[in-house]
């Protein structure tokens, strides 16, 4: 296989590439944005951000392998953050990790998602290999403070992770008997409740717009048209397209939930001009290798792209094109009732949140400083 070197530069913005001349090599390199060829130095360059390794990776995927060994010797400046001790803990005991397969097998019979088994475990890890020197049925409430003030908090880390930790921990402990760790009586930290973001209609056409791919353009749009999660995308296929009732299907979603949503006249045009074009096999969106799903990175790699073809400096995701669906969808008169349903949310009230959102009725209000 075609290999690529990625090189040191003097200059720390920046990385440096070089391949053995090949033809193919030269033209993929050629459309990475950003790419530069010296002639001088007979070597690409492109700027060093989070993006640029990804990016790479994903264009030579099976074309080329990369050489990053040079590249791992360059001494990374990494400053500490302030007043934080680094807390080293033992890897887990031959018993433990019986017990957290044990734990593993549990969810899986219980049909959890793999993320949520992935997440769910490695919290239970970590809660168990911080008192490794303890029976874990002598585990105590009190133990779960010590933890959550000595660890968590000592370490920074995020109420998210905390949550994770206590949905972990009351999991495991409900499978077991005669524990002295009561679920019920674990804390969980206050939630916040951040506004989801929301673009404006005017910012949404920019960034759909921004691609001249038509298969970036028909992703991004489809995204936002039917209000999708990025997984959700991925994971359809030319089946759940149902032009003739104008729905696309969206199956085993979030919550392993099935759901219809309104598909676009428009977004189906392009659909049309995108399958002549593509003509996928498996899913309606693949990735270099046939049949196998778009890869998730790639598509948020899409995103990025678009925001800076617009000059759109917010830190958006494709997250806040759902958002912004739901938004517009109320601004334009959408029953609240209905949008949870395309959305796809089992309670009313993570939909509710758009209503603090939305501008158009607080932009009827009128500030009595007007008046003065």
């Amino acid at each position: 296989m075609n290999k690529i070197y990625i090189k040191k530069s003097v200059n720390p913005n920046e990385i440096k590439i070089w391949h053995p001349f090949n033809e193919h090599l030269f033209l993929k390199m050629k459309n990475i944005e950003g790419a530069k060829w010296s002639k001088e130095e007979k070597i690409w360059i492109l700027l060093k951000k989070p993006t640029t390794l990804p990016q790479l990776f994903n264009t030579f995927r099976g074309i080329a392998w990369i050489d990053l060994s040079e590249w791992k010797k360059e001494k990374k400046d990494i400053t500490p953050r302030p007043n934080l001790r680094k807390i080293e803990l033992e890897p887990l005991s031959e018993d433990r990790k019986l017990e957290l397969s044990n734990f593993k097998k549990h969810l899986m019979s219980k049909r959890y998602s793999e993320n949520t088994i992935k997440t769910y475990s490695e919290a239970l890890s970590l809660f168990l290999r911080y008192f490794d020197n303890k029976a874990i049925d002598d585990i105590e409430n009190e133990d779960l403070i010590i933890f959550n003030n000595s660890y968590i908090l000592e370490q920074n880390l995020s109420s998210s992770f905390q949550n994770q930790i206590v949905n972990a921990i009351k999991l495991f402990y409900w499978t077991r008997k005669g524990k002295k760790l009561n679920p019920e009586l674990v804390h969980r930290p206050r939630r916040a409740k951040p506004l989801p973001n929301i673009l404006s209609k005017k910012e949404v056409k920019s960034i759909l717009d921004a691609h001249n791919n038509l298969k970036h353009k028909v992703m991004l749009s489809l995204i936002y048209s039917c209000g999708l999660r990025c997984g959700e995308l991925i994971a359809l296929t030319p089946q759940h397209i149902d032009s003739r009732r104008n729905i696309v299907i969206i199956k085993n979603s979030k919550g392993k939930k099935d759901r219809i949503v309104p598909l676009s006249p428009k977004i189906l045009e392009m659909l049309r001009d995108y399958y002549k074009t593509n003509k996928p096999k498996n899913y309606l969106f693949e990735g270099q290798t046939v049949g196998q799903p778009y890869d998730k990175r790639s598509l948020q790699l899409v995103l990025k792209q678009a925001l800076k073809k617009t000059g759109i400096s917010k830190p958006v995701t494709l997250h806040w094109l759902r958002h912004s669906y739901a938004t517009h969808l109320l601004e334009n008169g959408t029953d609240l009732r209905y949008i949870q349903e395309l959305l796809g949310h089992a309670s009313s009230k993570t939909t509710e949140i758009y209503t603090h959102v939305s501008t158009k009725s607080i932009q009827l209000i009128k500030s009595p400083f007007d008046d003065l």
